[in-house]
């Protein structure tokens, strides 16, 4: 999922794919598809590398490896220890507090505003004046029907993979 800032509007729409199925989400781990990552026990930080990581374990500081091959399908993501090469970090969660689905073009809104609102305090720079880029992960009608509310905001660099974080970079 790595896109430009010029096709900063395409990305609300690959990304929605990511939750696409999470109704399969639940049922997969379940079967032994989608697994949470091992997790250090006082950091909570990400040990182990994990190709089928459910997206629903994605947390704030978390690593993840996507790429353009992510599908509408996706319920796992790949995840490594941040000191390993990796694509993107989670920087950012909320959730959406509104009793039902607003439709797919207000939470495409909520979540860019939600994450370009943390962007600068994150990288230190302004998006707009930044090297680095952002997406956001964010529930779909189906995933909303299963309780789903939590946007996560990730961080990218163009140039290529990142080894630990960019917090702070002012990039």
């Amino acid at each position: 999922m790595k896109l430009k800032k010029s096709t900063f509007l395409i990305v609300p729409a690959l990304a929605m794919g990511l939750f696409a199925l999470t109704g399969c989400s639940a049922l997969s781990s379940i079967m032994g598809g989608n697994s949470a990552p091992v997790r250090d026990a006082e950091s909570g930080d990400i040990v182990e590398e994990n190709e089928n990581t459910d997206v629903f374990s994605i947390r704030v500081g978390d690593c993840l490896n996507t790429d353009e091959t992510l599908s509408e399908e996706t319920t796992s993501v790949p995840v490594v220890p941040c000191s390993e090469p990796h694509a993107d970090e989670v920087y950012y969660s909320f959730l959406i507090d509104e009793p039902s689905f607003p439709g797919n073009d207000e939470v495409i809104r909520m979540a860019d505003e939600g994450c370009l609102a943390e962007f600068e305090s994150f990288i230190g720079t302004p998006w707009a004046d930044s090297e680095i880029d952002y997406w956001p992960m964010y529930p779909t009608e189906g995933s909303w029907k299963n309780g789903d509310r939590e946007v996560l905001c990730m961080v990218w660099d163009p140039t290529g993979d990142t080894v630990g974080t960019l917090k702070d970079s002012r990039r």
